[in-house]
C-alpha cells in the first residue's frame, strides 16, 4: 500500500485508521444493487437476532474504545453498530451513491464505522482525538455535540465522528472521487483485513480503489 498524502496525529489509544481513494469511473448499478442485497443477507446470517451483535469480536472491541474516549456507546452507539442492527431486523442497504454504498458494504461486513469524505471536502493535516466541550457539527441528522466522542478533524475543524456523519464532507450526486476511512480496532483488525474485504466488495462495481497506509 501507499503512504498516505496527509498527516493524521493519532491521540486516542487502539484504533487503526485504515485509508482508500474510491474513484467511481463507470460504477454498474446492477453489480451494486446485487452486492448490498448480498451484504445485507449476509449480516442478518451472521447476527440472527439483535442480541448477537454486542458479542461479536469487533463489536466490543469498538464499544471499548468509546468508553476509553469518554462516550456512552449504548447512548451513541458506533455508526457500524446501529446499521448492523437495521440490516438484522430487515432492513435493506439503500441506493444512496455508489461511493457510499460500497463505504456502507464495507461497514457492515467488518463491522466497523466507515465513512466517505468527497475529495477536496477536507485539508491534510488532520487529527484523531476526543472531542472537547463546545465542539459540534451539522451532522446526517442534524446538530451533534462532539464532547467526549471519538472525532477526526483538521485545521478547519471536525470533519466526522464514528457516529452519524458531516454535511461538510458529504458525497454529493455529482461526487466522482472520495476518501474512505474505516475506524477499526487495532487488537482485531489489520491494514490486510480491511485491504482484503474492499477489494473483494469493490471487485466489477466499475469503482476504482487506491490503498494507503497510516505511518503507525
Amino acid at each position: 500500500m501507499t503512504a498516505l498524502p496527509f498527516d493524521v496525529t493519532m491521540e486516542l489509544d487502539g484504533w487503526r485508521l485504515f485509508w482508500a481513494r474510491l474513484e467511481a469511473d463507470r460504477p454498474d448499478a446492477a453489480v451494486l444493487a446485487e452486492l448490498r442485497d448480498r451484504v445485507a443477507a449476509a449480516a442478518r446470517n451472521r447476527f440472527r437476532d439483535t442480541s448477537k451483535i454486542g458479542s461479536h469480536p469487533t463489536v466490543a472491541a469498538l464499544r471499548r474504545l468509546f468508553r476509553s474516549a469518554g462516550c456512552d456507546p449504548t447512548r451513541y452507539r458506533p455508526a457500524s453498530e446501529a446499521l448492523l442492527r437495521r440490516l438484522v431486523k430487515g432492513d435493506q442497504l439503500p441506493e444512496i451513491h455508489p461511493l457510499v454504498d460500497l463505504n456502507n458494504c464495507l461497514s457492515a461486513e467488518l463491522a466497523v464505522p466507515c465513512c466517505v469524505m468527497a475529495e477536496g471536502s477536507f485539508g491534510r493535516r488532520m487529527t484523531w482525538r476526543s472531542g472537547r466541550s463546545g465542539e459540534s457539527y451539522e451532522s446526517l441528522r442534524g446538530p451533534f455535540n462532539l464532547e467526549s466522542k471519538p472525532v477526526l478533524l483538521d485545521a478547519d475543524g471536525p470533519l466526522d465522528t464514528p457516529i452519524t456523519g458531516n454535511v461538510r464532507v458529504k458525497v454529493q450526486p455529482e461526487t466522482a472521487a472520495a476518501w474512505l476511512v474505516a475506524y477499526m480496532p487495532a487488537a482485531e483488525l489489520s491494514y490486510d483485513n480491511g485491504r482484503a474485504m474492499l477489494e473483494q466488495l469493490a471487485r466489477a462495481t466499475g469503482i476504482t480503489v487506491a490503498l494507503y497506509e497510516q505511518p503507525e
